[in-house]
């Protein structure tokens, strides 16, 4: 099989939600450095789901398990954790090899009793078969982003064109676990993919070199977007794709070679016990 080639339609219009507004810019750099230095570690990733990428050092086998952890990265931590170690457990030792053997058929009998939420193992079946597919026909996702991948500022063209191929070449929509970032998603979970995939610092393990850090988008989901909106580096109302570029571009002006180097960092806020938002904005 062929993946078809894939053209995004227009973007629609979001329609706000009702969060708080700030007015101005709360943060300097200086204070986000801080930040950083203190929380980009990896003694502090657990309970994260971009664990799981560090056993492997094959990127043909990284970028498959990043894909997988990321798509799953919704819901309670701990539930994450144990829905993503039970898809990688059926893939060991090498999900590449396992996708490379594995017929469709084979992938659901593997995952017919798969549930993460309101994903089901149809869901993610499908989406392995389309990541099956793009690996015969580009050799890796790597080479498949790269295609789309363009002069514009940011991944916004690429990261269109690799969702359509790979829910293109997925035989059936992998539905949510593939989301279109042109009907306005913010598409959180890709973000964070590509965040995992492109950085490379203590804790993010990179590969995927080809691609500037400076193009990557911030992965904002609602608890990235209020601390955001505290912050004062958005005033929009709704997570979607158009609040992330902006959210980005807040970045840009401070870090432009790597805007998403704080992201991390900040999601400490609303995850550690020793660390909340507004102590941060008290300082």
């Amino acid at each position: 099989m062929k993946c078809k080639q894939f053209n995004a339609p227009r973007s629609k219009t979001p329609i706000s939600l009702p969060y708080p507004i700030v007015k101005k810019l709360l943060i300097t750099k200086d204070r986000l450095e801080a930040l950083y230095c203190k929380y980009n570690r990896r003694e502090f990733v657990h309970p994260d789901p971009l664990e799981f990428l560090y056993p492997y050092e094959k990127l043909c086998d990284r970028e498959i398990v990043a894909l997988v952890a990321s798509s799953l990265a919704y819901g309670k931590v701990a539930q994450i954790l144990k829905s993503v170690s039970c898809v990688l457990e059926q893939m060991t030792p090498s999900p590449s090899v396992f996708l490379k053997r594995a017929s469709l058929e084979t992938i659901q009998q593997t995952f017919s009793g798969f549930k993460h939420r309101f994903t089901t193992g149809q869901d993610l079946s499908f989406m392995l078969f389309g990541v099956k597919q793009v690996l015969k026909s580009y050799g890796s996702l790597h080479a498949c982003f790269m295609s789309g991948l363009n002069d514009d500022d940011t991944v916004l063209p690429a990261l269109t064109s690799f969702a359509g191929v790979l829910s293109l070449c997925a035989d059936r929509s992998p539905g949510h676990l593939v989301p279109a970032p042109e009907k306005g998603s913010a598409c959180k979970r890709l973000n964070l993919f590509l965040r995992w995939m492109v950085r490379r610092d203590e804790v993010d393990i990179g590969g995927w070199e080809n691609v500037p850090a400076s193009k990557l988008i911030v992965p904002v989901d609602t608890h990235m977007h209020r601390i955001c909106l505290l912050l004062g580096l958005t005033t929009r109302k709704q997570a979607d794709m158009r609040t992330a570029m902006e959210i980005t571009d807040a970045f840009r002006e401070m870090a432009p070679e790597d805007p998403v180097r704080y992201d991390f960092s900040l999601t400490r806020l609303g995850i550690r016990d020793d660390a909340d938002i507004e102590a941060f904005l008290r300082k």
